[in-house]
């Protein structure tokens, strides 16, 4: 009975040609090298003697002990030379490598470590010194903040100030010229209501006058025929009445005083009623028609009052009342 061939066989590639040779070369080759080591390798060793001098020292100087000398092993008899043998020639003995100079090392890593020890303590001085750099700029760029937030308030509260005080100078002003308004008004009505005051009073004391000397005058021409004597003792209206030149004397006594520094414009006249006392004495004195200029009234009423007592009458009499008319240029 035969076997059948397994399943995944009967699929397989068939065998490359050649591969038995391939293998014996390769054995042959592994083999030829495994000798050429084993012969390269093959040598005889020779005791070898290490030596080594170390120096001492001390605090005195001292010569060195001679080095011991160890006897030379006595010379072996000589032996029948035997056929001389080829032998494959040894491989040079490798001499041996000196011992590395640790003080050299040391003296390098100690640099080594030196130097990355001031690297990094240059490294720590850079960042505290751009640490101290960073913070102090901050500390200006605050102080600038802040001295720009100062100047500008104090910018805003100058010009708010300085508004507050136009407004409060525009409000003052408004008022006092409010204020100055209603008191030129208020002056205006009051010279207004005085001017009218004055008008009624002129018109009252110049109707007054008239009267009084429409009564002197009917008085006076009543008296034209009187025929008393200058002995007479009776009470005759000429003979009571005042002198023709009686006024301007009185007049003439009076205008001395007056006291008037500035210019008058025109002439104007200015009627002042007079009353006396028996004995000639000014009782009071008022101004029945005004001149026009108030300066010129006022200084013939101060000069009636400095003249105090009027002289009398041809008659020895003095009226009881009279009206005398001033101007400047009489």
């Amino acid at each position: 009975m035969s076997a059948k061939p397994a399943p995944h066989l009967e699929f397989a590639p068939p065998a490359p040609p050649g591969m038995g040779r391939a293998w014996g070369v390769a054995g042959a080759a592994h083999l030829a090298l495994f000798l050429a080591l084993g012969l390269a390798t093959a040598w005889k060793t020779q005791p070898q003697t290490l030596q080594a001098e170390a120096e001492l020292w001390s605090a005195v100087p001292q010569a060195a002990a001679p080095r011991l000398q160890e006897p030379l092993p006595p010379e072996p008899e000589p032996e029948p030379e035997p056929e001389p043998q080829r032998e494959p020639p040894k491989p040079a003995q490798p001499a041996p490598e000196p011992e590395p100079d640790n003080s050299l090392r040391d003296a390098q890593i100690a640099l080594e470590k030196k130097k990355l020890e001031d690297q990094k303590k240059k490294e720590a001085a850079e960042r505290q010194r751009k640490a101290l750099e960073k913070k102090k700029k901050e500390a200006e760029e605050k102080a600038k903040k802040e001295k720009a937030a100062k100047d500008k308030a104090a910018k805003d509260k100058a010009a708010k100030d300085k508004a507050d005080k136009e407004k409060a100078a525009q409000e003052k002003k408004e008022q006092d010229k409010k204020k100055a308004a209603e008191k030129a008004k208020a002056d205006e009505k009051k010279r207004q209501l005085e001017q009218a005051q004055k008008a009624k009073q002129d018109k009252a004391d110049e109707a007054r006058a008239n009267a009084m000397r429409q009564e002197n005058l009917q008085r006076m021409q009543g008296m034209a025929g009187a025929s008393g004597g200058p002995n007479a003792t009776g009470t005759a209206l000429k003979s009571s009445g005042p002198s023709a030149s009686y006024a301007g004397r009185l007049v003439g006594r009076i205008k001395p005083n007056i006291a008037y520094p500035g210019d008058v414009v025109g002439n104007p006249r200015a009627e002042v009623e007079v009353r006396v006392a028996p004995d000639g004495t000014i009782t009071s004195r008022r101004i029945v028609h005004s001149s026009g200029n108030k300066a010129w009234d006022e200084a013939v009423l101060r000069a009636i009052d400095k003249t105090e007592i009027l002289p009398k009458d041809t008659d020895g009499r003095v009226p009881p009342l009279i009206v005398l008319g001033f101007r400047p240029l009489d």
